[in-house]
């Protein structure tokens, strides 16, 4: 590492934003989705097992997410309706910030459990981060695009 922290060579550092495609830690939104998405699949089928499959509620965050993956993997699949795939995909990051916006009536509830806190700070949290990359990742093109007709 150089003294200001980066890295010397381009090899080693990775690109915050390209010319190509709005990124995030060198990754384009159609592959954060998919990790988004994947990750609230995992929780919610963790979440489930975790409470002795009592209710199917435990894997809502998961449902919820669930079109987040899909329409990343769609968008990968098929470039030319990426803009389309991305603005649902950010529809559902919106669905899933504003569900944890519950987090607080569960913090004020005496018998919510620990489980049923963590799900809700998860999607008020990667919920909210995710549709923060969609809109920031949405800037971007149409600067880019504005750019290009200039």
């Amino acid at each position: 590492m150089n003294n200001a922290g980066g890295f010397k060579s381009k090899r080693c550092r990775r690109e915050f934003m390209s010319d190509e495609s709005y990124t995030v830690a060198g990754r384009n939104m159609p592959e954060i989705s998919m990790a988004v998405g994947l990750v609230f699949i995992i929780w919610g089928i963790a979440a489930y097992v975790i409470s002795d499959m009592a209710s199917w509620t435990a894997m809502i965050p998961g449902i919820m997410a669930a079109p987040i993956f899909v329409m990343g993997l769609l968008s990968t699949m098929n470039p030319e309706k990426r803009k389309t795939f991305m603005h649902i995909s950010a529809m559902f990051g919106v669905i899933c910030a504003l569900s944890g916006l519950r987090l607080f009536q569960v913090l004020m509830d005496d018998d919510s459990t620990n489980l049923l806190i963590a799900s809700h700070v998860l999607l008020l949290v990667l919920g909210g981060l995710y549709t923060y990359f969609c809109v920031q990742s949405f800037r971007w093109a149409r600067k880019q695009r504005e750019a290009a007709e200039a």
